[in-house]
């Protein structure tokens, strides 16, 4: 039977290039391609694909929070994470919601069969441009990572909000995204910027691109 694979991307060309690498093997078949991460988490609960080949820095919902929530409603589905960081702490934020393999988007066409093979067959895979000294500070250093980093002092919702915020949506926008009330909207945004001690949208605009939570470039003018 085909390995089932679902690709989440923002850029077109990139997912068109992963399906024709993929589908170029007899044993893989992509069942859908999506541009956000929220599109993804409901493609992954609609499909149950067996791998889920995820960008981090995506509108809406970047692939950290996207691929939490696909382990919570589809344990079985293994994610690998596609990403142009290779900090220890991108690597630790994705193994921690559970992705089962980290490529960087350089070398991910040379790598992603082996990699959606290798997680579909219950392995770890880490791109082999990863050093040795990152996945040792990862190893030895993962509670220190966790301790020190700040988006680590924000609850998931909260780190939903911040991503719509720093995207220009007003309050009453992103209450309409999460179902939640406009009120609850400005607390959970209000008890996020104390959190991380920033006082303006700048500056939470820079926190969340330096932390690969939103793409580099806002889709929309901010709302303050």
């Amino acid at each position: 039977m085909s390995i089932s694979v679902l690709i989440a991307d923002d850029h077109a060309v990139l997912r068109d290039g992963l399906r024709m690498l993929l589908e170029a093997h007899h044993d893989i078949k992509v069942v859908a391609d999506v541009a956000n991460g929220r599109d993804a988490v409901s493609k992954a609960t609609q499909l149950n694909p067996n791998v889920v080949i995820m960008d981090i820095a995506m509108p809406g919902l970047n692939g950290i929070e996207a691929t939490r929530q696909i382990r919570e409603v589809c344990p079985s589905t293994q994610i690998i994470i596609l990403s142009i960081y290779s900090t220890s702490e991108h690597i630790f934020r994705a193994l921690q919601v559970g992705a089962r393999g980290y490529l960087l988007k350089e070398s991910a066409g040379a790598e992603v069969v082996s990699a959606v093979r290798a997680v579909k067959s219950g392995l770890r895979y880490l791109s082999q441009k990863i050093s040795d000294k990152v996945i040792d500070e990862y190893i030895l250093q993962q509670s220190a990572v966790e301790d020190e980093s700040p988006v680590a002092r924000l609850s998931p919702r909260e780190r939903e909000i911040l991503q719509l915020v720093v995207e220009g949506k007003s309050s009453v926008e992103i209450a309409e995204v999460l179902y939640l009330s406009t009120k609850t909207v400005e607390t959970y945004r209000s008890r996020l910027m104390k959190k991380l001690d920033v006082s303006d949208i700048p500056s939470l605009v820079k926190f969340a691109i330096q932390h690969g939570l939103t793409p580099l470039e806002p889709l929309n003018p901010l709302n303050e």
